[in-house]
């Protein structure tokens, strides 16, 4: 598949997983993750194969479990191992599919929690003797509320077995659940709370109404420099409008967002992944764990509330040890969400006047943004003029 040389998370997560040890590992996103526990648990089973459900490894997304699923296939080719994608969001032609997989004795699961939940109930699916559990994305799982449903699969899993976690940041709450899933676990963490080095990032201070000018200035006309680029935007309602306005001026894009029937997002993403698209608008579904390769360009229409989401939207971009681009644009309230970004990541992101003719910026000043607002008026980067402050 082109591997040359492990990953650092590969190189030290893969010996404890085949010495059987329980693990929390932690990386940032796009350094191959998803490889360090697919290749020695496939190789486990291959040494060993049973007539049961081996391994389950649950994900928060269903792009995720799909996208596993196909590492998955891939890995194990010329293998003797089976494996199936459980996730919910589909017909009952895909539910059956996923109930006659199970039935017929899949060597590894792929599932998000509420599905798995729903087979579990009906009585036919038996992890009673699963060895190898997986929790990757866990802290994305706990940030949609799948903790309790993540402790009553476990409730039906053996105490005997082996317990593997896989994040891209380490809040307290990941802590606390490892102790309660995990014995006696191996520790790995590389370059947490960070982005990849081969990001160039920058930021423009923008008016709300200077927004979709401004990424139409960054990729219109730039189909063959830039030919895939994601869009980030906060909420469902501004991917829909935004995706509506970038196909007004012709742009070639598609929104995903957790709306959408199942096939549109899988159509969406695969137009994506085959370059018939440019770009993809999309809700934070898209940040976790999605690998798409060649992304050079990432731009955040809305700073996101949570930093670390910021962390993983950009790692959708430079994956692997190539370039990319990151682009946020910043309005006055949105300066303070801004600074602490700057402040996880222990650097100040530079940020650019944008060219005259877009109108007046409003002025880089977080601690007003902080507040919700600013004193003073704009100011018109690169020029020297400035407005008076307004009259109280």
């Amino acid at each position: 598949m082109g591997f040359k040389e492990p990953t650092p998370i590969q190189e030290q997560a893969i010996p404890h997983i085949l010495e059987n040890k329980d693990l929390i590992a932690c990386a940032q996103t796009g350094t191959g993750k998803t490889a360090a526990f697919l290749l020695p648990i496939i190789d486990l089973i291959q040494r060993e194969p049973t007539d049961h459900i081996n391994a389950l490894i649950i994900v928060p997304t269903r792009e995720l479990a799909v996208q596993i699923d196909q590492q998955l296939e891939g890995f194990s080719y010329f293998m003797d191992v089976s494996g199936v994608a459980i996730y919910g969001g589909s017909s009952g032609a895909n539910w059956d599919a996923q109930r006659n997989a199970i039935q017929q004795g899949a060597d590894i699961l792929v599932a998000t929690p509420g599905r798995l939940i729903q087979h579990l109930r009906q009585g036919y699916l038996d992890v009673s003797k699963i060895k190898h559990l997986v929790l990757d994305e866990a802290d994305r799982m706990l940030d949609m509320g799948f903790h309790q449903d993540i402790l009553d699969i476990v409730s039906n899993l053996p105490k005997e077995r082996q317990t593997l976690m896989f994040s891209a940041t380490m809040p307290p709450k990941i802590r606390k659940l490892a102790k309660e899933l995990l014995n006696e676990p191996e520790e790995i963490t590389i370059a947490v709370s960070t982005t990849a080095e081969g990001v160039l990032q920058g930021a423009y201070m923008v008016n709300e109404a200077q927004k979709i000018p401004v990424i139409q200035s960054f990729i219109e006309g730039k189909e063959e420099e830039l030919p895939s680029v994601v869009i980030f935007c906060s909420t469902k309602t501004k991917v829909n409008a935004l995706d509506r306005q970038l196909r007004k001026q012709k742009i070639n894009c598609k929104a995903i967002h957790s709306d959408l029937e199942q096939e549109e997002r899988e159509e969406a993403l695969r137009d994506f992944k085959n370059k018939k698209l440019q770009v993809i608008v999309a809700t934070d579904i898209l940040a976790r764990g999605i690998d798409v390769k060649d992304i050079k360009l990432v731009i955040n229409y809305d700073v996101p509330n949570d930093p670390e989401d910021y962390i993983h939207r950009v790692g959708r971009t430079a994956r692997a040890d190539t370039t990319g681009i990151a682009l946020t644009l910043i309005t006055t309230k949105d300066q303070g969400q801004f600074k602490r970004i700057e402040d996880l990541l222990g650097f100040e992101i530079k940020k650019p006047a944008l060219p005259a003719s877009f109108g007046e910026q409003p002025e880089y000043n977080p601690k007003s943004g902080s507040r919700g607002g600013r004193k003073g008026g704009y100011r018109k980067k690169g020029n020297g003029r400035k407005k008076t402050d307004r009259k109280k």
